[in-house]
């Protein structure tokens, strides 16, 4: 028997090799035909995905704006105004500071920011790895998401560009902005982006706003310590809020202080010394009773003029906030004087000599009532018309001397009566006016023809007087504004020549670019001068004279007017004027209820003393100048008077260049 070293070796069968071989190629096959399907599958899976993509985060990106229009996009509304002097009156809506280049502002300003949001900000490309691992390593430790990672470009995109909703989406969207915006932006134009766009809190956008709502002074002046606290309140707004919690907000900013140290950003002098002055809040402002009426009237009127779409705006208004104050205090203190006698509310107007509004007070407290009693009240004005009916009377031909007698009178139904029951005889126009006599005024329009009356106070500025009046008008039977009377006797104030009272003198957009600016047109002359000159001598007598019925009124320097008193002392007025300003006084009650034994020339009277010293303190004492003697105007004047004999006649134009 042969032994095993020396057997062959054993082969395998040329057919056995067959089959394994083509059961190898079988298998290599199907391994081909399984990565096959599985690359058409991964590459079909890849286009869902991107499709997926496509569609949840990429199909809704916003588009990235001009760089100009990201200043605006997305911001939401606010108006401030300004005061006739350009300096801020107040801030309505939210506020939006006027925009700062990082040169204006002091350096700690911004690496405050850069210190509390985004240190590596000159380092990354709008998405930060290093804080975005970080983030995730906490999140996942913490099992919830505590920590965001959110980029100062990322903050700017969300700002500018996408809503306020919290999801991961958003979080993708704002990622790929931010990678876009580092792109077209240079690092610069965004950190002032974010200076100018950022919230704050309390209404504020952007750094300047912030600063005057917190600290009542301009970025430019903001100490480092007030940088730091300002630089803490993005984080959260409502919860480091300083006028609801200043030792969280203190706690915050003194963080962003140690982080600008250790960033070699402040010296330990400068830590030192802004830790021991901590910043000091300002007073919080607030839009009182004594602003709301006048700025409704503002702000409609600049949403009228300004283009559409541009909702931020700087409205540049005629007030003047010393005058408003003066004026808002002398009615609320008159008001509260009448009390006794039935008086419940008011109003006051006052203007400057090229009809601007420099105060208007609708009301006692706006906040508890906004209806404007200065525009919105329609009253009678009583006596408060007599001006118009003399000034007719004058314009045809009478002169202040002429006598008429003051004894009862009667046409049909028509029987008034004077005030007191007393008839004087015969009386001067100067004397009926100052001694506001009934029976000649009403004699005087029988006379003149009320519809005439009636032409010249429409002529004048006076609305909705009926077209046909009759004798009533006389005695301030048809209702009127305050307003529209105040703007009827500043024609007496200004020589006979006519402007319309205006409140809004230009519009800007949030960078200041002018929207709409008041046009500089010259005075309509609606009346002669020298007319004028001799109304105003017979209404300067119902001040200066003892028995006049203003005399109550009377200031240190001349002045001019005439009181008011509805029927049944429903409504009490005051309207008069000096060389530098023309005010309007009404008292009465919403109700229209009687105050018994109020007339124009008590409280309203002493209303308008009350503000008139105020407003004058430290004025020259003027007298009237004659306005307008020998304007070439005068032809175009009379044309314009026989115009007026209908009252529904369009006004033309004046001649060029009028002299005034």
């Amino acid at each position: 028997m042969p032994s095993p070293s020396n057997a062959s070796p054993k082969t395998t069968p040329p057919t056995i090799r067959a089959d394994l071989a083509e059961t190898e190629a079988k298998r290599a096959k199907r391994r081909r035909a399984r990565q096959w399907a599985l690359g058409v599958g991964l590459s079909l899976v890849t286009i869902l995905l991107a499709v997926f993509v496509w569609r949840w985060v990429l199909a809704d990106l916003p588009t990235i704006p001009g760089k100009d229009a990201l200043w605006s996009v997305n911001r939401p509304p606010g108006v401030r105004f300004l005061d006739r002097n350009g300096e801020v009156l107040a801030q309505r809506g939210f506020r939006h500071g006027a925009p700062v280049a990082l040169s204006d502002l002091p350096p700690y300003v911004p690496k405050a920011m850069l210190a509390a949001e985004d240190r590596r900000f000159y380092w990354h490309i709008g998405v930060d790895p290093i804080g975005l691992a970080r983030a995730v390593s906490v999140d996942l430790l913490a099992r919830r998401a505590r920590q965001g990672a959110s980029t100062l470009t990322q903050q700017v995109a969300r700002e500018t560009l996408l809503t306020p909703e919290t999801s991961l989406k958003r979080k993708v969207q704002e990622a790929i902005l931010a990678l876009a915006l580092e792109r077209r932006l240079s690092k610069s134009a965004i950190l002032t982006l974010y200076l100018n766009r950022t919230y704050f809190g309390s209404g504020a956008y952007g750094v300047e706003a912030a600063a005057q709502t917190y600290f009542a002074k301009p970025a430019r002046l903001l100490s480092l310590s007030e940088a730091a606290l300002l630089a803490s309140l993005p984080k959260a707004p409502s919860r480091l809020d300083p006028t609801n919690d200043m030792a969280r907000a203190l706690r915050r900013s003194h963080l962003v202080l140690d982080r600008m140290r250790k960033e070699g950003w402040i010296t330990d002098a400068a830590l030192r010394a802004a830790l021991a002055s901590p910043p000091i809040l300002a007073d919080e402002p607030q839009e009182s009773g004594d602003l709301g009426y006048a700025l409704d009237v503002a702000e409609t009127e600049a949403r009228r003029v300004a283009p559409v779409g541009i909702n931020d705006l700087v409205v540049v208004t005629s007030l003047d906030p010393k005058l408003q104050s003066l004026g808002t205090k002398a009615l609320r203190d008159g008001v509260a004087q009448a009390k006794r006698r039935g008086a419940t509310t008011g109003a006051l107007i006052a203007l400057a000599t090229d009809g601007g509004v420099v105060a208007m007070v609708g009301g006692l407290d706006h906040k508890t009532s906004p209806f404007n009693r200065t525009l919105q009240a329609r009253r009678q004005p009583g006596s408060a018309f007599k001006p118009f009916v003399y000034a007719t009377a004058l314009e045809q031909g009478l002169s202040p001397s002429d006598v008429r007698p003051d004894a009862p009178f009667r046409q049909g139904d028509y029987a008034p009566e004077n005030a007191d029951g007393v008839y004087h005889g015969n009386v001067s126009l100067t004397e009926a006016l100052s001694h506001s006599i009934n029976t000649v005024a009403v004699r005087l329009t029988d006379e003149v023809g009320p519809q005439r009356v009636a032409q010249l106070a429409y002529r004048f500025g006076v609305k909705g007087l009926p077209v046909s009046p009759g004798l009533p008008i006389a005695l301030g039977a048809y209702e009127t504004t305050l307003a529209d009377l105040a703007g009827g006797y500043q024609v007496f104030q200004r020589g006979g020549l006519k402007i319309d009272p205006w409140i809004v003198a230009e519009v800007r957009d949030s960078k200041g670019a002018t929207l709409w600016r008041r046009s500089a047109a010259p005075a309509l002359r609606v009346y002669a001068p020298d007319l004028d000159a001799a109304m105003v001598g017979m209404m300067r007598k119902v001040i200066a004279d003892p028995g006049g019925t203003g005399h109550r009124a009377r200031l240190d320097r001349p002045a001019a007017g005439k009181t008011g008193t509805s029927q049944n002392s429903r409504d009490a007025w005051f309207i008069g004027f000096t060389a530098d300003y023309l005010c309007g006084v009404w008292i009465g009650d919403d109700q229209n209820r009687p105050m018994p034994g109020e007339q124009g020339g008590d409280t309203p009277a002493e209303i308008w003393k009350d503000f008139m010293q105020g407003a004058h303190k430290g004025l020259p004492v003027r007298g009237f100048e004659a306005v307008g003697q020998g304007d070439p105007r005068l032809d175009f004047y009379r044309k314009l008077q026989a115009a007026f004999e209908d009252p529904a006649e369009i006004l033309g134009p004046e001649p060029a260049n009028p002299a005034q």
